[in-house]
């Protein structure tokens, strides 16, 4: 049996958390708490792609902030 993440065919959502990390989750699964919608809605490919262009800094948030403080 496939997971309902491994398939090609099926409607994804992007999802994003508190420390800016990206994922895909199926549409019809109900969002897990600390995630939010970010509004990209399609399929796979195309949920994957908006997260290449715009998680371009794989750091969590409070690392970033951390390491922008150590000066």
């Amino acid at each position: 049996m496939t997971s309902c993440f491994d398939r090609e065919d099926g409607v994804f959502r992007v999802l994003v958390n508190h420390e800016e990390q990206y994922s895909i989750w199926p549409e019809w699964k109900v969002i897990p708490g600390g995630w939010k919608d970010t509004g990209v809605l399609g399929d796979k490919k195309t949920c994957l792609d908006h997260i290449e262009k715009v998680w371009t800094d794989m750091r969590p948030l409070s690392l970033k902030r951390f390491m922008d403080n150590q000066v």
